[in-house]
């Protein structure tokens, strides 16, 4: 996995670059197919952009966006915000198909209190 690093009118410092890429990589632990993180800086008149693409196997990228003054706290909630995001990517693509259907667990539920009322008798 790669995780590119872009700043405009400005630069960051290594350890920051660093950072970015340590914190970065921490999202591939929740979605196991991330091909390439791309984080944008942008510093425009005392104030920081920090954009965030996470590219899934190629065919599907979530962004977040968050502007602010210090680019570190940017970055870091732009990062929680990205980390929301691919929770709920995940969420979505979980297969709920296990799942019984409510017609099923009524019926079940209904042929329990059955056996319950017929061992009474």
């Amino acid at each position: 996995m790669q995780v590119a690093i872009t700043c405009r009118h400005g630069s960051i410092s290594q350890d920051m670059r660093d950072y970015i890429t340590r914190k970065s990589e921490k999202v591939v632990r929740y979605l196991g197919e991330v091909s390439e993180i791309d984080v944008t800086i942008d510093f425009e008149g005392g104030r920081a952009n920090v954009e965030m693409l996470v590219e899934i196997e190629g065919y599907h990228t979530i962004v977040a966006h968050v502007e602010g003054e210090d680019a570190g706290a940017t970055f870091d909630k732009t990062l929680s915000k990205m980390e929301q995001q691919v929770h709920r990517y995940k969420e979505k693509s979980r297969d709920h198909r296990r799942d019984k259907p409510v017609s099923e667990v009524a019926r079940l539920a209904e042929e329990k209190q059955e056996q319950q009322d017929s061992s009474d008798d």
